[in-house]
């Protein structure tokens, strides 16, 4: 992603939405992490609503830059969400089997609808959860991917809008109908109207739309300021709510990097953006054992808290080494050695005819 009022040497990243990545993945961290260990700290599952505007905005912005097909467009997404989501859901699998999850119940149709973005009742809760239960974000993600990829086929002007429409009408219908089956009640929640969200600030982030800074900061402060308030006062909360408080959030950080140098570069929010990914996929093991370890020797909620944060970070951080990178350094090597082969062949073939 680019922005015409930020340095060449830094236009590939915005880093205001990278540091937003990994403030998104520390919360459900930190969600998570509280649950186990006793405290309360329910407004970190908002993390996914920033997310989820942020998916919006990066889809919009990428293919409008690069336009692309959409079978290419699913087959990117596919080589960037799968491969680390089956082997952690593949780890979780071996993990039940062995008797180290006592309460996951395992069915072949749970397994394969979880592998396949498939939106199930889960065998041992009753809720809307694959395997690994923080995967159900990514059956809305594949969900969006797989809409937008077929919009990709109308003119660019009117593509915001039937995506816009489709999502809308989904709402409206989950509003009209009752209906317990997986797929409706899933796809029909309000939170799906955050990636339409995203996407139109990034309409507006792409056009000559530049608001003042002190507008986009005072975005930014405000969707802090409301989530820290919901999490002080214990305030109820869900996607009617958190979804404007993202967008606010995402929109006001997009625009502070029309300003100035944009947003600057620090070393330690950005590799814990890059690596939001993992932090958010593979933290869950690493918090759970922490808590159980803690509990089970006697240490103080306190400390069983703060240590199954630093645990689950430090999880998600290897996996970010250990797996992701990997993958994804060894995905461009295929990519860049595609590139390469049809001027290989011209090669070959003008060689051969000499």
């Amino acid at each position: 992603m680019t922005s015409p009022a930020i340095p060449e040497a830094r236009r590939e990243t915005l880093y205001g939405i990278q540091y937003l990545r990994a403030f998104a993945a520390l919360a459900v961290l930190a969600f998570h992490a509280a649950e186990r260990s006793g405290y309360a700290f329910a407004i970190g599952a908002a993390g996914v609503d920033v997310f989820f505007v942020i998916s919006g905005f990066i889809m919009w912005v990428i293919v409008e830059r690069r336009p692309v097909s959409p079978g290419h467009f699913l087959r990117e997404r596919i080589r960037r969400i799968v491969p680390i989501y089956w082997l952690a859901t593949g780890v979780m699998v071996a993990g039940a089997l062995a008797g180290l999850f006592p309460n996951l119940v395992l069915t072949a149709s749970h397994i394969v609808a979880s592998l396949f973005f498939v939106p199930m009742r889960s065998p041992s809760t009753g809720e809307l959860w694959p395997v690994l239960v923080q995967g159900w974000t990514l059956n809305y993600e594949m969900f969006f991917y797989a809409v937008f990829a077929s919009c990709l086929l109308l003119p660019g002007r009117v593509r915001l809008a039937v995506v816009a429409a489709i999502f809308v009408s989904l709402v409206a219908l989950g509003f009209m109908v009752e209906s317990d089956n997986a797929l409706f009640a899933t796809y029909t929640r309000p939170i799906i109207l955050e990636f339409v969200a995203g996407m139109m600030i990034g309409r507006l982030w792409l056009s000559r739309h530049v608001p003042p800074r002190w507008l986009a900061l005072a975005l930014v402060v405000a969707s802090f300021a409301g989530f820290a308030m919901i999490g002080i006062l214990n305030l109820p909360f869900d996607e009617w709510t958190c979804g404007p408080l993202a967008a606010a959030l995402v929109y006001g950080t997009a625009f502070l990097e029309k300003h100035g140098g944009g947003v600057p570069f620090a070393k330690v929010p950005a590799l814990l953006g890059s690596a939001s990914y993992s932090i958010y996929l593979w933290h869950t093991f690493a918090v759970s054992v922490a808590a159980k370890a803690g509990g089970a020797i006697g240490v103080a909620p306190p400390i069983i808290f703060v240590t199954s944060i630093c645990v689950g970070l430090a999880a998600g951080l290897c996996a970010y080494v250990v797996c992701e990178q990997p993958l994804l350094r060894t995905r461009g090597k295929l990519l860049a050695q595609r590139r390469l082969l049809p001027s290989l062949r011209r090669n070959l073939t003008q060689d051969h005819g000499r």
